[in-house]
């Protein structure tokens, strides 16, 4: 049984636009998690700008949204607030990118890559920055493109400490049966969705989760 603080992720389909898509998963996301009908829920934000979803007097539920491609992504949590981001695996100039947009420790890193996973860690990194400033409720405002994240791959905890104050963590959830390398460098993991450090993916999607404080796991649910 999941524990109470755990970070729920459904990823869905965009089939009639993205608004209507990410609508549906969120009525979906607050129907099965407040007990009540889909019907029932309502989509509300936060005075930081976080949106939440709610049933009558029940307890606002806190979401985060994400789209690429067709696919949409709704991460929830009951004891407080989530981010997530969802990007596409692609290719693009990130030793350039990284160097006019990232702090200089991790353009540095970035650099020391090998060539083929510059850009698989540039978006690593970035989709983090996303996940971060969402739960937060300022995105990249205010230069979260510089804020530093932990380096993806190294050692540490399945669900890392961002530098600096305040408890914010960030990592990436690999889904089950995901059995890419980690393009960080580090050694190709197994198993169950609730390991944080490592690529993530539903085939060529890179996934980032960020929350405030410790959480006992994550669940991925899949249409």
């Amino acid at each position: 049984m999941p524990g109470r603080d755990t970070v729920y992720v459904w990823f869905g389909r965009t089939t009639g636009g993205r608004p209507e898509a990410a609508r549906r998963l969120l009525r979906r996301v607050g129907g099965t998690l407040l007990g009540r009908a889909e019907a029932e829920i309502r989509v509300g934000r936060d005075a930081a700008g976080r949106p939440f979803v709610r049933a009558g007097d029940a307890a606002e539920l806190p979401v985060s949204v994400s789209h690429a491609g067709d696919a949409v992504v709704v991460a929830a949590r009951r004891a407080g607030p989530v981010g997530i981001d969802v990007e596409a695996r692609r290719e693009l100039p990130a030793v350039a990118l990284a160097r006019r947009w990232y702090a200089p420790a991790e353009a540095a890193w970035l650099a020391g890559r090998p060539a083929e996973r510059r850009a698989e860690a540039f978006l690593l990194l970035w989709t983090a920055k996303e996940a971060v400033g969402k739960a937060l409720g300022r995105g990249l405002r205010d230069g979260g493109l510089g804020r530093p994240m932990p380096l993806p791959g190294g050692p540490g905890e399945l669900l890392r400490p961002v530098p600096g104050p305040g408890g914010l963590r960030v990592g990436h959830p690999r889904l089950a049966g995901d059995t890419a390398g980690d393009p960080a460098g580090g050694a190709s993991r197994t198993g169950g969705p609730t390991l944080f450090d490592a690529a993530a993916g539903r085939g060529a999607l890179l996934l980032a989760v960020a929350v405030d404080g410790p959480v006992d796991g994550v669940e991925i649910i899949t249409d």
